[in-house]
């Protein structure tokens, strides 16, 4: 497989993910149980937490340390805290709901709940996507398999991380639309923003090389603030604080391992 196709398939592994855990709601009748919610939801943030550190943070800093020098520090913590803005302007302007809390954000809207709740999920796919397009991006620059190799281990792991998280997408979405199909269709449509938002990424990084640390430290920022926005309050640890943390780590854990195996 040559790195064109490698680059092609680590995108639609991220609309896969996506769709296979919204077809859940086709095979399974009832609403995920609080202790499956909180393991799925924590082993989904373990896996985006691990690949901000691993596959973006770390990468960000070394890729600065040719020009910054031990300044490299500079690009991440300033990309990082762009990343978190960069959600932030999207929750103010985007009218949605969060599914955990049924929270409405956004500026006012006569929409349908059905839709708020589309776009919740719709923003915060749009991060794992960009970090995917960046690091092929970085590999496409570098010319290096091992580089290509490290991007589609980041791209298998949120593969993996969206199964779960499309699964706790689409089986509340059901009440909400009124039928299996019509929640899985919602659910695999909140997936197509993935591969879209990994070819910008992978635009920007491909032309703009300068700022491919600031770029991988802005993906990992806003990870971790759907990460701490979102899944940690979603996946309710106070209730079951021993199987969420389990999830987490067991997130981590996997994501570390793909990392470290492939790049």
């Amino acid at each position: 497989m040559n790195t064109t196709q490698l680059t092609i398939l680590g995108f639609l592994l991220l609309f896969l993910g996506t769709t296979l855990g919204s077809s859940v709601v086709l095979f399974v009748r009832k609403e995920l149980s609080h202790k499956w919610n909180s393991l799925f939801l924590g082993f989904a943030a373990g896996i985006m937490i691990a690949a901000s550190v691993w596959s973006l943070l770390i990468p960000a800093i070394d890729a600065a340390g040719e020009s910054w020098g031990d300044l490299s520090w500079i690009p991440a913590a300033i990309g990082f805290l762009l990343g978190g803005l960069f959600l932030v302007l999207l929750d103010r302007v985007i009218p949605h709901i969060h599914g955990g809390t049924n929270q409405e954000e956004g500026p006012s809207s006569q929409i349908h709940k059905s839709l708020k709740l589309f776009f919740a999920v719709t923003i915060h796919n749009i991060p794992e996507g960009l970090a995917v397009g960046f690091a092929f991006g970085a590999a496409t620059v570098a010319g290096d398999m091992a580089a290509y190799m490290a991007a589609m281990g980041l791209a298998i792991g949120i593969c993996v991380q969206n199964i779960p998280e499309g699964a706790a997408v689409s089986l509340p979405m059901r009440s909400v639309v009124g039928g299996n199909r019509k929640a899985f269709l919602f659910g695999a449509a909140s997936g197509v923003v993935e591969p879209l938002s990994a070819m910008l990424g992978y635009f920007l990084s491909t032309h703009i090389i300068d700022l491919h640390p600031w770029m991988l430290a802005f993906a990992a920022g806003a990870m971790i603030f759907v990460v701490a926005e979102d899944l940690i309050p979603d996946a309710n640890l106070s209730e079951h604080p021993h199987l969420g943390t389990w999830g987490v780590m067991a997130g981590f854990t996997v994501m570390m391992i793909l990392d470290v195996a492939l790049g």
